[in-house]
């Protein structure tokens, strides 16, 4: 038999969710060889999602089985980006359901990313797991602390003192800022242009706004302005870097599994699972996911 092709047609796939109306969309090109640079960023700018995802065949002394090893690269509406957790989780299940389940390699501009995808027992969508990069967590400057503050129209009052904000990457780089209540996290409105601007200055993917619901249960919300959109619905990567977070600060044990869940207040809710293992400074994100109808485009 031979080899599943992997075509140019632009794919669209919900991350986080098996419900096509769930979780995060992200649109998917699983041969994207012929494209240019321009080209992709045009086909996430008309497609209009978070992110959209592009593959290609890596070098030929890259990582990972060949046939199963592919460079990924991610584009907003504006502009490229280093990494995109859920895109990354979408490409993974359109990949698997082509050329079956197992295990994935993708070379980002962040670094290797290994990608587990397994069928579920009861025969439904399948669940992508990704390994991170090795995350850090640095400071947040009072002075730029107060800035966003001031763009998301937040009083110092409602944040969580339990949650105190810090910068974290597992990929990229995300403000993580705490919220005292639900009601805080669900009432969001705030400044585009004036958040947009610190984060281009700080090199921020998002900013994720989070309250705890319980030791290991959080609810998450990710302004998302320098990709073009007000919110991300389902961010993988700062899920990412939010588990180093929660470990760096020792909010939870070092092997932990984390339920993040996000879109709720967008109308498209999703669920991550963040698993943080003793030993091992890499994040892994798991969801589901699944194909868009051609019907909910």
């Amino acid at each position: 038999m031979s080899e599943p092709t992997l075509t140019g047609e632009v794919l669209r796939y919900t991350a986080f969710s098996t419900d096509p109306a769930g979780g995060n969309p992200a649109g998917v090109v699983l041969d994207a060889s012929r494209l240019t640079d321009d080209a992709m960023l045009a086909i996430a700018a008309d497609l209009g999602y978070s992110e959209s995802a592009f593959l290609t065949a890596p070098a030929p002394d890259g990582a990972g089985e060949p046939g199963r090893a592919f460079t990924i690269r991610y584009f907003s509406p504006k502009a490229e980006i280093p990494f995109c957790g859920h895109a990354t989780v979408a490409t993974a299940i359109a990949l698997a359901e082509r050329i079956g389940a197992g295990d994935l390699v993708f070379e980002t501009l962040a670094g290797t990313v290994p990608v587990t995808v397994a069928a579920t027992r009861d025969g439904g969508p399948p669940r992508a797991t990704l390994t991170s990069v090795e995350p850090h967590v640095e400071e947040v400057a009072g002075t730029d602390l107060a800035e966003a503050l001031a763009a998301l129209d937040w009083p110092t009052g409602d944040l969580d003192p339990d949650l105190p904000p810090r910068i974290a990457y597992g990929g990229a780089r995300h403000l993580v800022v705490g919220a005292a209540t639900r009601a805080r996290l669900a009432d969001l409105s705030y400044d585009f242009a004036r958040l947009e601007a610190l984060m281009h200055r700080l090199d921020l993917t998002t900013v994720q706004l989070v309250w705890r619901e319980s030791a290991d249960v959080f609810h998450v919300r990710d302004p998302f302005p320098v990709g073009g959109v007000v919110e991300d619905p389902a961010t993988g990567a700062a899920a990412a870097a939010f588990g180093a977070y929660a470990r760096e600060l020792g909010l939870v044990p070092e092997a932990s599994v984390l339920t993040l869940h996000q879109g709720v207040d967008m109308g498209r809710p999703g669920l991550l699972t963040v698993e943080l293992r003793a030993g091992d400074a890499r994040v892994r994100v798991s969801g589901a996911g699944t194909a868009i109808p051609a019907k909910s485009f």
